[in-house]
C-alpha cells in the first residue's frame, strides 16, 4: 500500500506540466477570424485563452480587428479599403466581417452577416467560462494617424475591463511596448505580454525592455535554452502562431508555458494524446 502511494505521488511530482492553449483571433482556421462565431467555436473547443486584435473607432470604441484597415478578404463593405480609426462605430458595422472565406485556411466555414464585434461584446462571453483574454494593442509608432495616443489607448482598455470585471483574466499583449508601459503606471495588476518577432534577442531582455512577465515570441525563435533562461528569471514563455504537430513537439520539447494557434481544437486534442492536458 506505501509503495502504490508513493508511486502515485511520484508521478504526480514528475508529471508534464500542462500546456495552456490560445486560440488565435478565436479560431481563424475554423471561423472568420476575430468574430462571435471564432470565439465561441474556441469557447467550445476548450480553450485556456482567446486571442484577440483591437482597434479604435473614430468615435472610441474598441473594436476587435487584427488590421487597422478594412478590406477583403477579412472583411467586405461599400468600398475598397477603409481606415477602422476614421469610421464610427456603426459605420465600421456596414462592413460583413463573415462572408467571404479565407483562402488561407481550408477548413474555414464562412458565416455570412457577421459583423466586426467590440470588445464590449467578446466580454460579455465571459461568463461561459474560466478562459482568459490575450488582447493585443494594435498601434503603430511610425502612423500615429492610425490609433489613438499609447496612453489612451490602455485608458479605453483597462475601463472595459474593469467594466466586466476581468483584470484577473486579461493579458494585454503588444509588440508596441508603450501601451504596456502606459498600463503599468495606471493598472500594475494587468498582466502584461511582450510580443516579438525578431530572432535577436534573447527572452529575458525582450521581457525587461516592455516590463512584462510574459514573453510571446516567433515560434521559430523558440530554443529550449531561452525559454529555461526565461523560465529562471520568472517569465513565461507563449509562442506565436503554431499550426502543425512537427512544431507543436519542438514546443513542447522547449518546455513553453501556452501555444498560440489557429486551429486551438486540434492542437487540444494532440496535446491530450500526449498526456499534457
Amino acid at each position: 500500500m506505501k509503495r502504490t502511494v508513493l508511486f502515485f505521488f511520484s508521478c504526480m511530482l514528475f508529471a508534464a506540466p500542462k500546456i495552456l492553449v490560445h486560440g488565435h483571433r478565436g479560431a481563424r482556421a475554423m471561423r472568420p477570424e476575430n468574430t462571435i462565431p471564432a470565439f465561441e467555436y474556441a469557447i467550445q473547443s476548450g480553450v485556456d485563452v482567446l486571442e484577440l486584435d483591437m482597434a479604435v473607432t473614430k468615435d472610441n470604441i474598441l473594436v476587435v480587428s487584427h488590421d487597422p484597415y478594412l478590406e477583403p478578404p477579412v472583411c467586405s463593405g461599400p468600398q475598397p479599403k477603409a481606415t477602422i480609426h476614421e469610421l464610427t462605430l456603426a459605420q465600421v458595422r456596414e462592413w460583413d466581417c463573415g462572408k467571404v472565406k479565407n483562402p488561407g485556411f481550408a477548413k474555414q466555414t464562412p458565416v455570412p452577416g457577421t459583423h466586426m464585434p467590440t470588445l464590449d461584446e467578446v466580454f460579455d462571453l465571459a461568463p461561459r467560462g474560466n478562459f482568459q483574454f490575450n488582447i493585443e494593442t494594435k498601434i503603430f509608432a511610425d502612423h500615429p494617424e492610425l490609433t489613438p495616443s499609447p496612453e489612451e489607448f490602455a485608458q479605453l482598455v483597462l475601463a472595459m475591463v474593469r467594466k466586466h470585471h476581468l483584470e484577473k483574466r486579461v493579458l494585454l499583449q503588444s509588440f508596441d511596448f508603450r501601451t504596456l508601459h502606459a498600463m503599468k503606471k495606471i493598472a500594475p495588476e494587468i498582466t502584461r505580454v511582450a510580443l516579438w518577432e525578431r530572432g535577436d534577442r534573447d527572452f529575458v531582455s525582450i521581457a525587461k525592455e516592455a516590463d512584462a512577465t510574459v514573453v510571446s515570441p516567433q515560434y521559430r525563435w523558440v530554443t529550449p535554452e531561452k525559454v529555461a533562461a526565461a523560465h529562471a528569471a520568472g517569465l513565461q514563455v507563449v509562442p506565436w502562431t503554431v499550426n502543425n504537430p512537427a512544431d507543436w513537439d519542438k514546443l513542447i520539447a522547449a518546455q513553453v508555458d501556452a501555444i498560440i494557434s489557429d486551429d486551438p481544437a486540434e492542437l487540444i486534442a494532440y496535446l491530450k494524446s500526449k498526456g499534457l492536458r
